[in-house]
């Protein structure tokens, strides 16, 4: 009842209050001196009389009445205020015709003793037909519709699930498309937010509730598992950060390790150690905080550096804080190298078939700065990924100090062709020792992307001629203006979907390539199998891949998948069209690569493998080429060690 008397700013006269029961709502609005006009019914003839007899002599000017809410003896647009506290709730407990009947008969009277300009004002715990239910009736109404929330925070509130008041103004209906008006109010301190519809303010308030419950579960001692959710930018609704609570009951309480916040530097947050369950566990655990939340920066929102991400989450951050955190502790906030990052947004755009996508500029691990894609259908995974050239010195930084920034649309920094950021990228090139000479000629690649594989493999292995088959356009124009990516006598990209371009080669020109390698992603994310789709893996398909190498060729797969029943029937599958085949598990990733041959006299002993990575690693070294290829044959030593 304090936290709705504080809800109340203004001095109402003639207030009804519906339902009064033997709250002590009124007695307080009185006794603070808000009002005292006020006008309380039931039809309770036992608690209007306890009402009448607690404050008789001590608030005169109030009155209690024995009176149906249903069917009110007072004339038309008698009251300034309707109150409710409770009693919707109490009557809507299902959507029975019979019910529905009695809250529209109740919402028509408490409309008719409304003056214009009034307000019916309900206090509900908001279970969502509840607030469907009253929010639709005074919106066709054209009423203006406010939603505020006034308890829910950890530090005050008394129930699981926060309070809303529901503040419905009338206004005469007005015949035509008049603008109508629906807000939410999250916060008791924040302005009201307009939303767009019925259903998107009861999403709003649907994500309160969600919240509270999770700030309860959150209060309770560690459990084991991770609980993630979005704060969103309160202008244009987009999440804003994303956090993740991770509990470590092993670390030893101390003082200083209750509690820490840890920011991911931006474009950092796909790394296995931030983006991924298992990463989060290790990276609480080796920080030694009992409970870590971290913090993941979204790429459409702009931030004022660390110091204005902490006083914009310090107060939500706190109700996430673990049971038993002592008075005023001091809570870090911690980053890698103490900053956040840097993020550049290059290109955006739209693709028929990839849908909506950006090309970005991040600062890695050290002083490298990287050009991803990303989809942002599956925003949370780098499609494709290519080391910058550019490292400005400091007599360069100095002198172009007042200089103009970068603009996105110039053209892009150089890309270092001669590295591999993709370890599965690596470990598909790995497998090339697998055929039977070092440098390997025809070879087709299904899946462009950036298209990182196909062009390492077109400069470091000088007898290599490289089909690319690619079903997106829009892909192959990204890897050409973003990526430096290029065609030439022995590269060529064809604009085709992979299924319909292997099944010609297979019926018109078998037994071509002496590698075939699959990287294309999946745009069915409903399945447990990001990569390839599904159709690529299926035996009729496997059998003209087959039919399209040489005898003692090599396929190479990159297998992502999630699903163990449905990976142990793609590799059943594999086996049954290709007798020999070997696996290599990318590690801190989902990725497997496997390689599969069609002749099961192909397999080598390691000692012949390990002489055949290494005249490969010979063959990859080119004069006047400033690069060091050593994990190349690291690689390679790794994959034939493992297969």
């Amino acid at each position: 009842d304090n936290l709705l008397v504080k809800c109340f700013r203004a001095c109402f006269q003639g207030v009804l209050v519906v339902g009064c029961g033997n709250s002590e709502l009124s007695e307080q609005m009185y006794d603070v001196g808000m009002c005292e006009d006020i006008v309380n019914i039931d039809v309770s003839d036992a608690v209007i009389r306890q009402m009448q007899e607690r404050s008789r002599s001590k608030r005169p000017k109030m009155s209690y009445l024995l009176m149906d809410m249903l069917q009110m003896d007072f004339p038309d647009a008698h009251f300034q205020v309707v109150l409710d506290k409770g009693t919707l709730d109490a009557i809507l407990t299902d959507e029975e015709e019979a019910t529905l009947a009695k809250v529209d008969k109740m919402f028509a009277e408490i409309s008719r003793v409304l003056q214009v300009g009034g307000r019916y004002l309900c206090v509900s715990l908001a279970q969502a037909h509840v607030l469907k239910k009253a929010v639709e009736y005074f919106f066709q109404e054209g009423w203006v519709v406010r939603v505020h929330q006034v308890a829910g925070s950890r530090d005050k509130q008394q129930f699981v699930l926060p309070v809303f008041v529901y503040v419905m103004t009338k206004f005469r209906k007005i015949p035509g498309s008049a603008p109508q008006i629906l807000e939410i109010c999250p916060e008791e301190q924040d302005k009201p937010m307009r939303v767009e519809s019925v259903e998107r303010l009861v999403a709003a308030v649907k994500d309160r509730q969600h919240y509270a419950l999770l700030c309860s579960q959150l209060s309770k001692p560690p459990c084991g598992e991770q609980v993630s959710l979005d704060l969103c930018d309160k202008e244009s609704g987009r999440p804003r950060y994303t956090l993740h609570v991770v509990d470590s009951p092993s670390v030893k309480p101390s003082r200083d390790n209750h509690f820490a916040i840890f920011i991911i530097p931006q474009g950092r947050e796909t790394e296995w150690l931030f983006g991924t369950e298992e990463g989060r566990r290790q990276l609480a655990t080796s920080a030694g905080f009992r409970r870590l939340v971290t913090v993941a920066l979204h790429r459409e929102q702009h931030y004022e550096g660390m110091a204005g991400i902490q006083a914009e989450l310090s107060g939500k951050v706190m109700e996430l804080a673990p049971p038993g955190l002592p008075a005023r502790q001091q809570v870090p906030f911690v980053s890698v190298g103490g900053d956040i990052g840097v993020r550049t947004v290059r290109h955006r755009d739209t693709s028929t078939l990839s849908g909506e996508y950006v090309i970005e500029d991040v600062k890695g691990d050290g002083t490298f700065y990287f050009r991803r894609l990303i989809f942002l259908r599956n925003r949370n995974v780098v499609q494709s990924e290519a080391r910058l050239l550019t490292r400005k010195s400091k007599s360069q930084k100095k002198r172009r100090k007042d200089k103009k920034k970068l603009s996105p649309t110039e053209p892009p920094a150089a890309i270092d062709k001669s590295y591999l950021c993709c370890e599965h990228h690596k470990a598909m090139v790995a497998g090339l020792c697998l055929l039977g000479g070092p440098n390997p000629l025809p070879v087709l690649v299904v899946g462009l992307g950036g298209g990182s594989l196909p062009l390492f493999i077109h400069d470091y292995f000088s007898q290599a001629h490289v089909a690319v088959v690619e079903i997106d356009p829009s892909m192959l124009e990204v890897a050409t203006r973003w990526f430096g990516f290029s065609q030439d006598d022995r590269m060529q990209v064809h604009v085709s979907d992979g299924l319909d371009y292997v099944a010609k080669l297979a019926a018109e020109a078998p037994a071509q390539y002496d590698a075939i390698m699959f990287d294309v992603d999946s745009k069915d994310l409903t399945v447990g199998m990001s990569c390839p789709p599904p159709a690529f893996v299926e035996k009729p398909f496997l059998q003209k891949v087959k039919t399209t190498l040489k005898p003692e060729g090599v396929f190479v797969l990159n297998l992502v998948c999630r699903d163990a029943q449905l990976k142990e029937s793609v590799l059943a599958t594999l086996r049954e069209v290709f007798p020999l085949l070997y696996a290599r598990r990318i590690e801190e990733e989902v990725n497997e690569i496997l390689f599969c041959q069609p002749n099961p006299e192909g397999r080598r002993d390691p000692t012949e493998l390990e002489a055949r990575a290494r005249a490969l690693e010979g063959a990859l070294r080119q004069p006047g080429r400033p690069w060091d290829s050593s994990y190349v044959l690291a690689d390679m030593l790794q994959a034939i060690k493992i297969l």
